[in-house]
């Protein structure tokens, strides 16, 4: 992948980067520079025999060079801006055709998995112990791709396919790892013995919740890839074990429950 960014005089901001279309919308580089869902749903099936030349203006300022069929290689936002209003009506866009009301089973787990990177993110910034960092920064790249495979429609949702077995025992490894480091103690305990491992905490139990909405989601057929359940159900004792690491690592045990 190569990435430039430039602000030249008068003309916005141009970004020059070589990436197939999915894998944009995926690492959700669109999103950080200043678009919107709109984006995100245009640019999953985006036809190169639709276009214009070798243009296309997706909406207004929005305008993008592609070359060899969905490679992009140039964006231009002439008056970038942080919203679109496009979420007024209530409704969000996916990857793929159509819209869905914010309220929706999958906005709700996409909100969810959203919300447990960010207090991913939290802790991260807050850990002590060397080991945890990294590992909570691949869990966080993980969810991201996770988000595009469950925001993903029936028809797309192959282009955005990320979560296998592999990913999988990936995160069972880490959690089989760490523990043989660890105290495991005999009973429920209390959360709030160091900053990191609070956040920890608070991560473990929002993946929890993200692991029942994709629940319902599978449940109800709107996704079909078990690993994607199973990867949160993994993640939340992850969690866990990364949170009586980071305590240890401080020299704090464990607050108990029963007092």
């Amino acid at each position: 992948m190569r990435l430039d960014i430039q602000v030249p005089a008068g003309k916005g901001v141009i970004v020059i980067m070589e990436m197939g279309v999915p894998e944009l919308v995926t690492q959700r580089i669109l999103t950080n520079i200043g678009s919107d869902d709109f984006s995100e749903s245009s640019l999953a099936d985006l036809p190169a025999d639709g276009l214009f030349g070798d243009l296309a203006v997706i909406d207004g300022p929005h305008v993008l060079s592609l070359k060899g069929g969905n490679e992009l290689e140039e964006i231009i936002i002439a008056d970038m801006s942080f919203y679109t209003r496009k979420g007024d009506d209530g409704y969000t866009g996916v990857l793929g055709e159509g819209r869905i009301p914010k309220e929706h089973p999958r906005t709700e787990a996409l909100g969810a998995i959203d919300e447990a990177t960010s207090a991913l993110g939290l802790a991260r910034a807050s850990a002590r112990a060397p080991k945890i960092a990294p590992i909570i920064l691949q869990v966080q790249r993980d969810l991201y791709r996770l988000m595009a495979e469950v925001a993903a429609t029936p028809e797309n949702v192959e282009k955005f396919r990320a979560i296998t077995e592999a990913k999988v025992t990936w995160v069972e490894e880490q959690t089989d790892s760490l523990s043989r480091d660890v105290r495991i103690p005999g009973e429920f305990i209390i959360p709030g013995d160091t900053q990191a491992s609070a956040a920890l905490d608070l991560a473990r139990t929002i993946v929890r919740r993200a692991e029942r909405k994709v629940a319902e989601l599978y449940h109800i057929g709107e996704i079909d890839n078990a690993q994607v359940l199973n990867y949160l159900n993994r993640l939340s004792s992850l969690c866990f074990v990364l949170e009586l690491y980071e305590d240890q690592f401080e020299g704090q045990s464990p607050t108990l429950a029963k007092g």
